[in-house]
């Protein structure tokens, strides 16, 4: 299973665009769906978080490889639905993330910095 990972969250959706979100949502689902039927990414999650006062409204995870998912992030796809959503909800992310065995890496990484400042 490849460790790498795509968080795309975002916050509130912009007052009055509401319509425009469900059909930007339901377009990125359908680009992550064809990304994963084309074997670029490996699989993807939606996560709608309840209301709790912060800025972070949801996400979607994508998961792959890293090398695969850093041409993803540059491919037009994912470019399009990106600069789309950009224009509906607040505080767009867009951060590549770790898991798997690659957080154990990043780990030992923190582990040895701690080391070489003490």
């Amino acid at each position: 299973m490849a460790d790498g990972a795509i968080f795309i969250g975002w916050g509130g959706t912009v007052r009055g665009r509401e319509r425009q979100a469900m059909q930007v949502f339901g377009e990125a689902a359908g680009t992550w769906q064809d990304l994963q039927a084309q074997g670029k990414i490996d699989g993807f999650e939606a996560v709608f978080l309840e209301p709790h006062g912060g800025d972070l409204a949801g996400f979607f995870l994508l998961r792959g490889d890293p090398e695969r998912l850093a041409e993803v992030r540059r491919g037009e796809a994912f470019l399009r639905v990106i600069s789309r959503a950009n224009l509906i909800v607040e505080n767009l992310g867009v951060v590549g993330a770790y898991t798997g065995a690659a957080v154990e890496d990043q780990m030992a990484r923190f582990a040895a910095a701690i080391e070489d400042l003490a």
